[in-house]
């Protein structure tokens, strides 16, 4: 087979074991038995997290994972094999959907998706041609970090009324999954945030908050429910803020998977934006969840030392196959709001503080008036003065996350540039990696 799209590999050894400080790599697979059982384990690692994102915003389950999955091939083909991922439910979405579904309905939720997906496959177009030291440029360090922390400390207020309705379930799911992460060694443990969601479901069921009515009536098999978008110029403002973020994890997830399997991928990032673009826009247009490079698969790779596309693949091939079962979808639908809430309470502090451990791994120095002002600005707009409002102008609606990211934009570059010019603050800032650069613009 030609290695043109990514689907040509070679055995790796004797196709059953992996040599001491060696790993299989992206154009490489084990025996087909040992393929299939790590392509399971990918689904198993993002199926907690990516059910959880249709869960909470009402679309249907099924729907979600049958366009993860064609996404995740979509994904492979593009970028000729090189890059493993998965690409899953990406929960920048929860927000802007939320705000769209209350004003346009799910149709104007999935226009808005379609409308990210096509700004992240222009940009990707834009890096394939130019590199990346323009997304560097615009999003340094400190704002990268903020956007990314706003997003999950926004999304946090969303769990606050299902705390108050059933908080023994909520606190239960919480407890679950953090005991779980460290209770368990290997793929049990990575699957914390799926163990947590099925014993919170345990404590609801015995609290009597389940139904399981609707799993009786519902057929083995069939068409996932699929929907159009109708699309709005007003909700664009709501989805803006998530293609930043989406471009924060594809061009982060590509060199992470470059450090782990010891290849140049820097000319792969454009491919690597618009596939995940083409995979958003596909599944807005028929009522999926909007996609994003899955963190959670990584943990997968590095345990296994396996990085063969060959196993994502098989793992696209399973959420596919497992679209086509309505009873399922159904099962994933009696979910109580307590489980989603709790599981969302981990989640999005987790998203948070990603934004934290940014500013962390890349040394951003908080001693700067710059970067501290950029974040405290962002962050207090995001979550105080608009954690649940919005600011209407016309007939445009501007939430906390996109008020907060433009903050955050707006008042680094702002200040930056009278810095530079009147020499009055260190001008100097931190690039990806921890280096400090003065001209990046």
């Amino acid at each position: 087979m030609s290695n043109r799209f990514g689907i040509g590999w070679r055995l790796h050894g004797d196709g059953k074991s992996i040599s001491p400080g060696t790993v299989v790599a992206p154009d490489e697979r084990l025996a087909w038995p040992q393929t299939v059982g790590v392509g399971v384990q990918h689904v198993m690692a993002m199926f907690g997290a990516t059910v959880l994102v249709p869960t909470i915003t009402g679309f249907p389950v099924t729907t979600t994972l049958l366009f993860t999955g064609v996404g995740t091939l979509l994904f492979l083909i593009i970028t000729a094999g090189r890059v493993p991922s998965y690409l899953g439910s990406s929960f920048a979405f929860i927000a802007p959907v939320t705000g769209a579904m209350a004003t346009h309905g799910m149709g104007g939720a999935l226009g808005g998706i379609v409308m990210a997906g096509a700004c992240l496959f222009i940009v990707g177009l834009i890096v394939q041609k130019a590199g990346t030291g323009w997304i560097h440029a615009l999003m340094p360090p400190v704002v990268m970090g903020t956007i990314v922390a706003l997003i999950g400390l926004n999304l946090a207020t969303t769990t606050t009324d299902k705390i108050t309705q059933v908080p023994l379930t909520t606190f239960a799911t919480v407890l679950a999954i953090v005991i779980t992460t460290v209770l368990f060694r290997g793929m049990l443990g990575r699957l914390s945030i799926l163990l947590g969601i099925i014993v919170g479901y345990l404590a609801a069921w015995a609290q009597g908050q389940v139904d399981f009515s609707a799993i009786g009536q519902a057929a083995w098999f069939g068409l996932p429910d699929f929907a159009a978008p109708t699309f709005h110029i007003e909700t664009l403002t709501l989805f803006l803020p998530v293609v930043f973020v989406l471009i924060a994890e594809n061009v982060g997830h590509v060199k992470t998977v470059a450090l782990m399997t010891g290849r140049e991928l820097d000319d792969v990032n454009g491919r690597a934006l618009m596939a995940d673009g083409t995979a958003t826009m596909i599944a807005g247009f028929g009522g999926g969840s909007g996609t994003t490079t899955y963190a959670e698969n990584i943990g997968v790779m590095a345990s296994s030392r396996v990085y063969s596309t060959a196993a994502y693949w098989i793992a696209g091939t399973v959420a596919i196959a497992l679209a086509f079962f309505p009873k399922f979808g159904v099962l994933i639908n009696t979910i109580p709001a307590g489980v989603a809430g709790g599981a969302g309470i981990v989640l999005y502090g987790m998203i948070a503080i990603v934004g934290a451990r940014l500013w962390v791994q890349n040394k951003v120095d908080f001693s700067n008036p710059i970067n501290l002002m950029t974040a405290g600005t962002g962050l207090i707009i995001a979550i105080a003065l608009f954690g649940d409002n919005v600011l209407s102008i016309g007939t445009m609606d501007f939430g906390g996350i996109a008020l907060g990211t433009a903050a955050t934009l707006v008042v680094f570059h702002l200040m930056r540039s009278i810095a530079k010019v009147r020499g009055t603050e260190p001008t100097e800032i931190e690039a990806i990696g921890g280096a400090t650069h003065s001209k990046l613009g």
